[in-house]
């Protein structure tokens, strides 16, 4: 089964498993084609987290995220005048680590190898697909964004593409097969790289071909906390992860389970343990290379500390925050195959359209996530050549003693590590099915406001103004969702997010 936000990518990717691949291949397969079928979310010129396991074995990580450019320094921005990272210019752009992680964990974990798994996407690059309804959205808004070369290759004569409308790349399918044919080097080396490289130089950038070629992901060590009697894994750091741990911790100091699962007092309690969770987020996640206390931020008396913070009747409104920049783009794919081998694969450039910036010749997306980025001396997330930014994208699995039970994402930007703990809640707390979990309507305090979904009822929108929440309806949905049960008798139930143009496909 795999469960993806766009139905040709879950195709692609349950045909990867009827053509003998395993869920790895599956899911590489099918994420890379999210790549022309949500372009404003993901692309070749962005970073993934993947987490994966088989029956009887640990839970393994993979951290496909870029580096900033050795010559860039937060110094010489402060020297520029600059509070933060400019969302949309060329600062932004880090070393794309996708592709690079998707070649990697092919020629290790996969069967089938890259040739075969980019197949299906060379073509449909080639050809084109037609615009979904949600990507048709999201492209106006995110369009804004859009520069040079960047307008180029992501506008329909000048124009945001419109639902039915046919996109493709021509340029992304040549630098595709190049891939195909030489691996990683086809990317980070030779002509596409050089592509690359040269619409960044001339933007303005620091980056160099040094930057690309050196450029490697690695396996990592997934991290956990526990709710009731599950264990919720996550990726460590650079990504947030350890965040949707706390949060879930925080929480688990409450009567959630005998709260209205639709009322102000739950949507409360979760929206003051997220300031406080996202608070710790700000101050200890970094390139792990740069940061030893995430240990902490998993711990009990952590927890206990925030929770007992939280007054139940009331608003919290100074809750310090160093966060830079944090946003909505990202897609999300889970596959589990006929030997329950489960993936949890997140694929994102950030922003819509990541920095607004494309290649010329191959027409590659250059993802933002330097914006993730401090500018603050001193901080362990301070941006350095060389340094991973703070990343907001996270792959989670939800296990028990018997196992693994259900790999799944949030998407959603800042609203992950709260997604995640909200859907875990959904499932342990009121016993919903994973549909009815991923459906149901959510809630989210960010940026001084508490956005509540247009599911909820006025009267909890009122109570929660009462409560001193600044209480907005958000124009566009609340993330997006897509999971996998796998149940002890070997059904495998899958759900989806209305949210997003994708659906759960097996056989």
């Amino acid at each position: 089964m795999c469960a993806t936000s766009h139905p040709l990518a879950a195709q692609v990717a349950v045909s990867i498993l009827q053509d003998g691949g395993n869920a790895m291949d599956a899911a590489i397969a099918g994420a890379v084609l999210l790549g022309l079928c949500e372009p404003q979310m993901t692309g070749l010129g962005g970073d993934c987290f993947v987490l994966w396991g088989r029956p009887g074995e640990a839970i393994k990580g993979y951290n496909g995220s870029g580096r900033a450019p050795a010559a860039l320094d937060a110094a010489d921005l402060r020297a520029r005048g600059l509070k933060t990272v400019p969302l949309q210019e060329v600062e932004a752009v880090t070393i794309p680590g996708a592709v690079e992680a998707f070649c990697s964990l092919a020629e290790t974990e996969g069967k089938l190898g890259i040739d075969r798994l980019l197949a299906p996407a060379i073509r449909y690059f080639d050809e084109g697909v037609p615009v979904a309804s949600r990507v048709a959205f999201d492209w106006p808004i995110a369009a804004s964004a859009l520069k040079g070369h960047g307008k180029t290759h992501f506008l329909n004569n000048g124009q945001p593409y419109r639902e039915g409308e046919i996109f493709k790349s021509a340029g992304q399918a040549e630098a595709l097969r190049h891939v195909a044919r030489s691996g990683r080097a086809g990317f980070y080396e030779g002509p596409v790289a050089e592509d690359m490289v040269a619409a960044l130089r001339a933007a303005g950038g620091v980056h160099t071909l040094d930057d690309f070629a050196n450029h490697r992901g690695n396996d990592t060590t997934p991290i956990s906390g526990q709710y009731k009697d599950h264990e919720i894994v996550e990726h460590p750091p650079n990504g947030q992860g350890a965040t949707g741990i706390l949060m879930a911790n925080i929480l688990s100091r409450f009567d959630i389970a005998g709260m209205d699962p639709w009322g102000a007092e739950r949507a409360h309690i979760e929206a003051e343990a997220a300031k406080l969770a996202y608070d710790a987020r700000d101050r200890i996640i970094a390139d792990p290379d740069h940061t030893a206390r995430v240990q902490f931020m998993l711990s009990e008396d952590l927890a206990n500390g925030l929770a007992a913070l939280i007054d139940p009747t009331r608003a919290m409104t100074h809750v310090s925050r160093l966060t830079e920049a944090v946003h909505k783009e990202t897609i999300y794919i889970t596959v589990i195959d006929r030997d329950r081998m489960a993936v949890s694969l997140i694929y994102s450039t950030f922003h819509g359209f990541g920095a607004g910036l494309a290649s010329e010749t191959f027409g590659i997306g250059f993802q933002n996530r330097g914006a993730g980025f401090t500018l603050a001396e001193g901080h362990p997330n301070e941006l350095k050549g060389g340094k991973r930014p703070m990343h907001t994208i996270i792959p989670g699995v939800l296990r028990n003693a018997g196992g693994m039970v259900m790999p799944f994402g949030v998407m959603g930007g800042a609203y992950q590590p709260n997604g995640h703990a909200r859907l875990v809640s959904n499932l342990l707390d009121f016993d919903m099915d994973i549909q009815a979990a991923i459906d149901a309507p959510r809630a989210f305090a960010a940026g001084g406001k508490m956005q509540v979904e247009r599911g909820y009822d006025d009267s909890v929108r009122a109570k929660l103004a009462d409560m001193g929440h600044e209480v907005e309806i958000p124009e566009t949905a609340i993330g997006g969702a897509q999971a996998i049960v796998a149940r002890p008798d070997g059904l495998l139930i899958g759900g989806s997010d209305p949210r997003k143009d994708g659906c759960a496909l097996g056989y």
